[in-house]
């Protein structure tokens, strides 16, 4: 179920309004519950088998980490199994295509086994939820874990199933979002906040991201290869755009649900364009994967406690496997070890800290340059037709420019620009926070109407292939 679906209006509508019903305040919980797993069932509802499998396993163990002696072999064998059960059912095609023929046997098989949506979220979660129970100098005082295993799985399945979160993040983390977890009131609801949240998420989903996708499937093989070298950059800026506005604006979406039911979720984009520098970059871009592997991976590892080689060797490992985590290709950990490198590069070399606009302006263009590169990946996940785009651009500079496609792109990519353009000023001078909190309204009223009337061809969130 799409959260920009008709079914999910409904399911959302009637769930509001069950939820803060006084006579079904002490159900709260199982009533998100409930809905949650319609809004996961819609479409396979086989898929909730397994969804309960992560939920019994990690919710079991936590419990037993909290209660028995042998804390660390729990430990180990909950974070086995979560990774065993993601390797099977994300990665099995990347093994049957690298290990095996994929048309017999084993490899046949690999090959067919399905992608559950949301497994990599959820399997990150349960991961969160055994270590910060682990670490806890007291899970009970901090509200982690109920002293009766009943509630404790009660509440570890709301966790993990909370609808807002569950396909395609912010990837949550136990030790902040538990202690929430009680009874809510309307009366203590920013409905404001909330609604603007929705609107910002809808219009950058709706209107910028599903209208970009019908021009930048031209980067896609064999269609590349008869359009120009301009056309072609500007499909490779607007696809930026477009995973940016897609991701962004679901997670504002996420953000805006929950805080309707009375639960605030972390941020996870923070204008990621302005950024000066790559380590600036993923301090803004999908915050929630960022600070996960930095909490979960990077300092585990060793972090830069081990000096300098080891704390680069880290980094890139890092980025490599956070690359891989997106997805079942090779091209993924490359992506992933392209920012690793460019990580490990900025440490190495850092850049003169000139603090003229001019230099600051080019560094940014520096970067948002290599993170759109890098998004080429995530389109071509085969490196030959990668490769061969980056040729294209190179060698079409004579075929026909498509002025229909620049234009289109230019138009909806612009918002992405302005919406980062907009917060550096408001930034800089504290009169646009004065000048904008006086006209949102009128702000917010366009977008509305432009999601009402110039939405594109409604599509799945790019990340639920994650």
């Amino acid at each position: 179920m799409l959260f920009n679906s008709f079914s999910f209006i409904i399911l959302l509508i009637i769930t509001f309004f069950v939820y803060y019903l006084p006579v079904f305040k002490k159900f709260q919980i199982s009533i998100l519950i409930i809905s949650s797993l319609i809004f996961y069932a819609y479409d396979n509802p086989w898929l909730i088998f397994l969804l309960f499998t992560s939920v019994l396993i990690n919710s079991y163990l936590s419990y037993y980490v909290c209660f028995r002696k042998n804390k660390k072999r729990i430990l180990t064998i909950g974070v086995i199994l979560n990774l065993a059960i993601l390797a099977f059912f994300k990665y099995s095609p990347l093994f049957a295509v690298s290990f095996f023929d994929v048309n017999h046997g084993v490899g046949s098989f690999l090959l067919s086994i399905p992608l559950p949506i949301g497994i990599s979220f959820f399997t990150f979660e349960g991961i969160s939820l055994l270590v910060d129970i682990y670490k806890s100098t007291d899970p009970i005082k901090e509200k982690l874990v109920e002293g009766s295993l009943y509630k404790h799985v009660h509440k570890s399945l709301f966790f993990i199933v909370f609808f807002p979160h569950l396909v395609a993040g912010p990837i949550l983390k136990a030790d902040t979002f538990y202690p929430q977890i009680g009874l809510k009131k309307l009366s203590e609801i920013d409905l404001s906040s909330c609604f603007k949240q929705l609107i910002a998420g809808y219009f950058l989903k709706m209107v910028i991201a599903d209208n970009l996708k019908e021009y930048t499937f031209w980067i896609e093989y064999p269609y590349f290869e008869s359009q120009s070298s301009v056309a072609l950059l500007s499909m490779l800026i607007g696809y930026s755009c477009q995973i940016f506005a897609d991701f962004a604006g679901y997670s504002l979406i996420a953000l805006g649900l929950a805080n309707l039911f009375g639960y605030r979720l972390a941020e996870n984009f923070n204008f990621p364009y302005i950024s000066l520098t790559f380590k600036e970059f993923w301090k803004r871009w999908h915050i929630s994967l960022s600070t996960f592997l930095m909490k979960y991976l990077y300092i585990p590892m060793g972090g830069n406690r081990q000096g300098k080689f080891k704390m680069f060797l880290f980094l890139f490992l890092t980025m490599a496997i956070g690359g891989l985590w997106h997805g079942a290709a090779w091209s993924f950990a490359v992506w992933g070890a392209f920012h690793g490198v460019l990580l490990v590069l900025e440490r190495l070399f850092p850049v003169f800290k000139n603090r003229s606009f001019f230099f600051r302006f080019l560094k940014r263009c520096w970067v948002f340059f290599c993170v759109t590169l890098g998004w080429l990946l995530f389109k071509l996940t085969h490196f030959d037709q990668a490769i061969q785009f980056l040729k294209s651009i190179g060698t079409n500079l004579d075929l026909h420019l498509n002025w229909q496609i620049c234009i289109n792109i230019l138009v909806y990519s612009l918002p992405v620009f302005i919406y980062h353009f907009v917060y550096l000023f408001k930034k800089k001078y504290s009169l646009w926070n004065v000048i904008i909190g006086k006209v949102d309204f009128i702000i917010f009223g366009i977008l509305l109407f432009l999601i009402l009337t110039s939405s594109g061809i409604s599509g799945s969130f790019i990340y639920f292939q994650f």
